[in-house]
């Protein structure tokens, strides 16, 4: 299975790619089960969350853009709250 991928991104490059027309999502501190049908591509503008899969163990922060593979199960553990923009459709050239 693939990996979650990550990158830190300054906001400008972000809106180079279109995020102020992708879908908002906000999270108060919780602990959930999530399953990724399809690939998602997000940018976090605030907050601090662990992923974990079978595999791996993510720390997203503000300032990351992060592409989670579609099939993929994972566990959100939001330690501060979370403000992120995501799509289904992005493609990175």
């Amino acid at each position: 299975m693939d990996k979650i991928k990550t990158r830190k991104m300054e906001l400008e490059e972000a809106r180079k790619m279109g995020i102020d027309s992708w879908s908002k999502w906000e999270c108060e501190p919780s602990t959930f089960d999530w399953y990724y049908p399809n690939s998602e591509t997000a940018y976090i503008f605030e907050g601090d969350v662990v992923v974990t899969t079978s595999q791996e163990k993510i720390n997203l922060t503000s300032g990351m853009l992060v592409t989670f593979p579609a099939g993929m199960s994972c566990t959100w553990e939001v330690k501060k709250k979370i403000s992120k923009v995501y799509t289904f459709d992005f493609k990175e050239k």
